[in-house]
């Protein structure tokens, strides 16, 4: 890799270890470490790669390391005639997450259904026009959420079928 390349991937890490730190409430250190390994790639990154590459201390990276694991985030797999560890990101984790968003989006459109439903039942006991609900967010937020759930569910479709061929 270039000088640039690697300057490049430790920007990302750190970005995108801020995003996942937040999105995931995990340690500063964990959410560097998923991320580093993230942007590895198949071929996996070893406990030495994250002590070198992250600066922390060995006990600090087997610390997160073993919490990352616990918490099925990341795998690991062995190479015939090493004695090293290779940690991947785990794809079901990402396929959780998937399921996660779409429950979600799936609960939001049903309260904003309901919550629709009843300003539209409120407002023909309404006489003022002034004083009737508005109903253009709901409607347009239901819509957004039926396709970002499509969306998603594509994704995680492809996810699913690109797994199987393997």
């Amino acid at each position: 890799m270039t000088n640039e390349v690697c300057k490049q991937k430790q920007r990302l890490i750190e970005k995108l270890g801020v995003a996942i730190e937040q999105k995931d409430h995990l340690a500063p250190v964990a959410a560097r470490i998923l991320s580093y390994i993230i942007l590895t790639g198949k071929a996996g990154t070893t406990f030495e790669d994250l002590v070198s590459n992250l600066c922390a201390s060995k006990s600090t990276i087997s610390t997160h390391l073993n919490h990352l694991n616990d918490l099925k985030k990341v795998l690991y797999f062995t190479k015939p005639g090493d004695r090293k560890k290779y940690y991947t990101i785990n794809h079901d984790n990402i396929l959780t997450s998937i399921e996660v968003m779409i429950e979600s989006w799936l609960a939001q459109k049903e309260l904003h259904l309901e919550i629709r439903e009843y300003k539209q039942e409120t407002n023909k006991f309404r006489e003022d026009e002034a004083s009737k609900f508005e109903l253009d967010f709901h409607d347009d937020y239901i819509a957004f959420l039926e396709e970002a759930t499509q969306s998603i569910s594509k994704l995680k479709s492809k996810i699913i079928e690109k797994k199987h061929k393997f």
